[in-house]
Order: C-alpha cells, then sequence, then structure tokens
C-alpha cells in the first residue's frame, strides 16, 4: 500500500485506476451481446416466471431441426474441405511458382476478404443460373429448351459459392507462411534430385500445416454461421440452422422455436471458437501465419 501511495505521489499514477478501464467494455458488451443473448436463452425456457427444458426436448428431437443441422455440417464440412484444397494448391502457386502478376494476386486476396458474399452468389447466378450466360449458351447450341445445368439451386451450390467466398480465409495464411520458408531448402532438395510433389510433401506441407488448420477452423466457424449465400442462392430443400432460425422467427413468428435453434447455434459457434482458439495457442499465432 505503501508502494503505491509513493508511486501515485511521484509519477502522478494511480494503478488502482486500471480496474476502471474496464467498465466501458464491459457496459457496451453487456447492452449489445449478453442482453440480447440472455433474452434469447430465457425465451427458449419457457414462459416468464417459469423454467422448462420442454421446448428444447420438443426442438432437438423434431425432424426439421435433424434436417439443418445436417445440411449445416454437410455444407460446413464441404465448404471447409474445399477451402482447404483450393486454397493450398492455389498459395503454392503464387508462392512458388513465378509468372508476371504473382504479387498483385498475393495482395489481391485482401481485398476479397473485404467484398460481401452476396457480390459472389450473384455473379454465380448470373453464370450458371437457370437464365444464366452458361445456360443460355447451352441451350442454344443444343437446341433445348429446359437449363441443362441445374446445380446451383442444391447443395452443391452452396457448397461451391462458400468455397469460393472462404477459401482467401485460408490462403492469407498461407501465404504468410510461405513467406517465411526458406528457399535454401528447396534449392537444396531440388538439386539432390527431389521431385516437385516431393518437396511439397516433406518440405512444404509441414511447414504449411500449422496455418490449414487455423484457417480450415476459422473457414468452419464461418461456413456454420452463414446466412446470406444460403438465403440468396434458395437452394430447394436446403435449411441449414441459421436460416431455420430466421424461418421460424420472421416467418412462422415461432418465436420460442426459434431462440431454441438460435441457442444451439451459438453453443456450436462458442466451441468451433474455442477449437479456433486452442489451435492458435497450440501452434502460436507466427506459425499459423496470423502475424
Amino acid at each position: 500500500m505503501a508502494d503505491a501511495v509513493a508511486a501515485t505521489t511521484t509519477s502522478g499514477y494511480d494503478p488502482r485506476w486500471d480496474r476502471f478501464w474496464t467498465v466501458p467494455p464491459l457496459l457496451i458488451l453487456s447492452v449489445l451481446f449478453f442482453y440480447p443473448l440472455g433474452l434469447i436463452i430465457r425465451q427458449s425456457l419457457g414462459d416468464p416466471g417459469t423454467v422448462s427444458l420442454a421446448a428444447f426436448a420438443e426442438v432437438l428431437s423434431s425432424r426439421e431441426f435433424h434436417e439443418g443441422l445436417q445440411h449445416t455440417v454437410v455444407i460446413a464440412l464441404g465448404s471447409t474441405a474445399g477451402c482447404l484444397v483450393f486454397g493450398f494448391v492455389f498459395s503454392l502457386v503464387i508462392a512458388f511458382v513465378p509468372f508476371p502478376g504473382a504479387k498483385f494476386c498475393g495482395r489481391l486476396i485482401d481485398t476479397f476478404i473485404a467484398l460481401p458474399t452476396f457480390l459472389v452468389t450473384l455473379a454465380f447466378t448470373f453464370i450458371y443460373g437457370s437464365a444464366g450466360l452458361l445456360n443460355e449458351s447451352l441451350m442454344r447450341l443444343m437446341h433445348i429448351d429446359l437449363p441443362p445445368i441445374d446445380f446451383l439451386y442444391s447443395q452443391w451450390g452452396v457448397i461451391l459459392a462458400e468455397t469460393t467466398v472462404y477459401t482467401p480465409f485460408v490462403m492469407r495464411p498461407l501465404l504468410a507462411t510461405f513467406s517465411q520458408i526458406d528457399q535454401a531448402q528447396i534449392e537444396v532438395a531440388s538439386s539432390l534430385g527431389a521431385k516437385p510433389w516431393r518437396i511439397v510433401r516433406q518440405i512444404i506441407l509441414p511447414a504449411a500445416m500449422p496455418a490449414l488448420i487455423a484457417g480450415g477452423s476459422l473457414c468452419l466457424l464461418l461456413t456454420v454461421n452463414e446466412f446470406g449465400i444460403v438465403l440468396f442462392i434458395g437452394a430447394k430443400g436446403v435449411i441449414t440452422l441459421p436460416v431455420l432460425i430466421y424461418a421460424k422467427a420472421i416467418q412462422e413468428f415461432d418465436y420460442t422455436t426459434a431462440c431454441v435453434i438460435a441457442v444451439v447455434n451459438v453453443a456450436l459457434s462458442l466451441g468451433l471458437y474455442s477449437l479456433y482458439r486452442a489451435v492458435i495457442a497450440h501452434f502460436g499465432s507466427k506459425r499459423a501465419g496470423l502475424v
């Protein structure tokens, strides 16, 4: 205590005031996050004055919820796998295959991340939609009345759109990791007769694994909560948990069911976020390509 008073007297700074700087952020979080989340949880537990898990039992046992959860998991896993494959291949080409504009392509990744997701979905509709450029051209060429390509309005169309949108989230940490690889290792391995695939498998891939896991975890988190792409495409019969929450709350006014599904979705998101943070803590931000 005497030391604190002496420090305050000599420098005019009181360390005890540091704790008060946490009050404004906590107030903002309470108003914008904790209070709405509390209302959702309270609504999911039944009428005011009672606490019941009956709504959870009813919703979690329903076929509609099971299908929504299945679609969410399948789309998230499929999109994440696509992001990992395409992200690794594209990053490999940009980082290690010399061609004009390689640096520009690397910088373009950051710009692509900032674009809204509906732009990609809109572009897919113009190209692959029933009245899109590809179908119109094929219908004229083949002299048919119905569009021959109809994958866009299915689960595969959603996966392709989400893969296109979120692949840069894998490429960004990968490119940062590839820039840290010692080129001398690759040159020595090549001079000793190692084939390109062996160099990738034994030198590049082990170094890229932390960035791949970190980027994949982030993509999994983002695709689980993706709403705009699924809604914009309007895939037939493809209802994910975010879309199901929207349908129950906005279209059917069934707020209790919507809140129950929202609580499950939040719990799933927090679990995936914990996984993402655990990956970063295990490998470190630098090895994961995030700094």
